[in-house]
């Protein structure tokens, strides 16, 4: 292989690396809706909001808490965090470097697009 060749795949493997970190951003937004179809106001992290909504969850590695105030809905509702697929990619093209700049900068993780409130 010509040293302009190892040059350029070199360059595109670093160009790759963090994938999760450049493809995706620190936070995600979650559709949240109730069961019932109603209102429901709901807070999660200090932020109030009525359902139906859109709420951005930062991303930090850790499960997300969705409270809600309404009687005949669930009290609160564990938003888990997951893997972002993106990482996984990032694994195989990246390496080391770029799994670690993920894991680093904790874009790593997410959390489902659309969460259900349990309601009555």
């Amino acid at each position: 292989m010509s040293f302009k060749k190892v040059v350029a795949v070199m360059g595109a493997a670093t160009l790759m690396t963090g994938c999760a970190s450049v493809m995706t951003g620190g936070s995600t937004n979650v559709n949240v809706a109730a069961s019932n179809g109603k209102e429901v106001k709901i807070s999660v992290e200090g932020q109030e909001y009525t359902t139906p909504a859109i709420v951005q969850l930062n991303k930090d590695g850790n499960d997300k808490f969705i409270n809600s105030v309404d009687d005949a809905c669930q009290k609160q509702t564990v938003v888990e965090t997951t893997v972002e697929p993106w990482f996984f990619g990032n694994i195989i093209l990246g390496g080391l470097l770029g799994s670690t700049t993920d894991s680093a900068t904790e874009k790593m993780w997410t959390y489902d697009e659309n969460i259900v409130i349990n309601c009555n």
